[in-house]
């Protein structure tokens, strides 16, 4: 890919407020990837955060973000909509190392809420203002009237400028094994833009992006490992060598 001339990043750790958590029995803060967090350094350009489903990722990610000023739900700073009031408190005890530069765009996408920040976008387009619609920033075409996949792909293209942190929950969902990979050029023209990327995902195409952290969660924390010791490689590449056998084995 190149080499890449990129700032140090906006975001360098996440640091846990240990002595202010109330229990560490409770939810979220039992979690295992929250129990023994004291604190998590990001990548000045690309992190990776996976795990099992339940480990606490995506948990993480949207404190990170919504510490950050992000809409719990999704979207920009700038979106304030709440149609469930599921985060949890976890972002209260999180602080947040900045670096000197500060980003001039940002956005958080979560895959499970993308079809309320959409909704919201329509909501805002319908209310008289001065300025161009916003959905000309998401370019031009209501992410209701494309497939899933379209949307997330559309606001990848248009609306992520570059000089930005974007924190993106399992962004893969909506994306064949095709856009995947059009989605690591797209980070990659975002990354040499002075950009920062946060993921939490299961995909081993996008955690293959190089010279990425990635950070494996279990049940004794996350520890960063290296892309081929990841669970997520080492399955994904077992099964492929031989899912003749692997059948054999799940449906006998």
């Amino acid at each position: 890919m190149g080499s890449v001339t990129v700032s140090g990043g906006y975001v360098r750790r996440a640091v846990l407020d240990r002595d202010g958590v109330p229990s560490f029995e409770a939810y979220p803060f039992a979690l295992p990837v929250v129990r023994g967090l004291v604190e998590l350094e990001l990548h000045p350009r690309v992190t990776f955060l996976v795990g099992e489903n339940g480990s606490g990722k995506s948990t993480l990610l949207e404190a990170i973000a919504t510490a950050w000023g992000f809409n719990p739900e999704g979207g920009t700073r700038n979106f304030n909509f709440s149609t469930r009031g599921s985060h949890s408190e976890l972002h209260e005890y999180l602080r947040l190392v900045k670096a000197v530069h500060k980003p001039r765009d940002g956005f958080f996408l979560r895959a499970e809420s993308f079809f309320n920040v959409a909704t919201n976008i329509e909501d805002m387009d319908r209310e008289p203002a001065s300025a161009p619609p916003l959905i000309d920033s998401y370019g031009g075409v209501s992410l209701h009237e494309q497939s899933h996949g379209e949307s997330f792909f559309s606001l990848m293209l248009h609306r992520f400028g570059g000089d930005g942190l974007y924190v993106l929950d399992e962004p893969e969902a909506a994306l064949s094994p095709s856009r995947q990979l059009a989605m690591i050029a797209r980070m990659h023209e975002l990354v040499r833009a002075r950009s920062q990327f946060l993921i939490a995902t299961h995909s081993p195409i996008l955690m293959a992006y190089p010279d990425a952290w990635i950070y494996q969660i279990g049940e004794d924390g996350f520890e960063r490992v290296e892309y081929e010791d990841t669970e997520h490689y080492r399955v994904t590449r077992s099964f492929l060598e031989n899912p003749g056998k692997y059948l054999d084995e799940l449906l006998d």
